[in-house]
């Protein structure tokens, strides 16, 4: 079989074949780059519920949160009740290197783990806030947001790490100490977020509505409960694969996030792993940001309220 070889007991087929349109990429160089990142991309999935984004040839990736029955049975898993659906869903635990290419070898480009572990004794690990640039913004435009974070963070005591999202905006990391109580995490993420927004009402928003945003940056709070987020590493279905990757705070304006890709990222990277060298030791969360976070109505029901009132504006208009 073409480019057919066997690592870390996996066997790996079709490495020749380009890896999707506008790539820069074979599946070779998946392979390549998740080998050479293995163990820090590992770090950042272990016992955490995986969603991967995969993409077979000549069609349009998709999230695989379940397992297929082909799945070899040396890849762990566990199960979850997924209450949307209301069936178990099967989740790989991405544990080590070896299943990381054989995902790798199914075409898994993004790796998207949950912000809980299997032991829910811990709660939420991170709390996190994603910041999404306005379309046609520059990165430069979420840059100073993230510094909005930043200073409304700091303002509490608290501390986070930066990385870029791979796409075109950042995320920002708190690491939290075990066991607060996921509402308190959730809200005390909604909190930061309005106290960023109040400090510079131009430039961000926590609107969740788009057409609301008015050009300004979104500071998406949602990332709570079952949510996932792109992990530190991970490599994006987006042109040139760029990955997702740390970046110290005096460094974030000097960079664009295209510059780190499966190509360049092994090179930048060495031997350092940057996200675990940054990331501050876990945290409490103030009882201030939580109290402030509970007046705060969780953005997903509130816009969906918001929508279901306007279409019933326009409907007597």
């Amino acid at each position: 079989m073409s480019g057919s070889e066997v690592r870390a007991g996996v066997e790996l087929t079709n490495l020749d074949k380009p890896l999707f349109d506008g790539a820069d990429a074979t599946k070779r160089d998946l392979i390549n780059y998740l080998e050479a990142v293995g163990d820090r991309l590992v770090r950042q999935l272990r016992d955490r519920p995986l969603s991967v984004v995969r993409i077979r040839p000549g069609q349009e990736p998709f999230m695989q949160k379940n397992l297929p029955k082909y799945t070899p049975d040396w890849v762990e898993r566990v199960t979850v009740w997924a209450e949307t659906s209301k069936r178990e869903v099967s989740y790989a635990l991405c544990n080590d290197v070896r299943t990381l290419l054989w995902f790798g070898n199914q075409r898994a480009v993004e790796y998207h783990p949950t912000l809980q572990t299997t032991d829910s004794a811990l709660g939420q690990t991170h709390l996190i806030l994603d910041l999404d640039p306005a379309p046609g913004q520059p990165f430069r435009q979420a840059v100073l947001a993230a510094e909005l974070v930043r200073e409304a963070l700091r303002a509490d005591g608290l501390a986070g790490g930066v990385k870029t999202s791979g796409a075109k905006g950042v995320h920002i990391f708190v690491p939290l100490r075990p066991g607060i109580p996921l509402d308190d995490v959730a809200a005390a993420t909604r909190a930061v977020a309005a106290r960023a927004e109040r400090i510079d009402p131009a430039l961000a928003t926590t609107a969740f509505i788009r057409e609301d945003r008015a050009g300004k940056v979104f500071l998406d709070s949602t990332r709570a409960w079952g949510a996932t987020i792109v992990a530190a590493y991970s490599p994006r279905v987006r042109p040139g694969t760029p990955v997702s990757y740390p970046i110290g705070w005096a460094d974030l304006g000097n960079i664009h996030p295209t510059e780190f890709t499966i190509h360049s990222a092994p090179r930048a990277l060495g031997e350092r792993d940057p996200w675990q060298e940054q990331l501050p030791e876990p945290q409490a969360l103030p009882e201030d940001l939580i109290a402030e976070g509970h007046t705060i109505p969780v953005a997903r029901v509130q816009a969906m309220h918001e929508g279901k009132r306007r279409a019933r504006a326009r409907k007597t208009t």
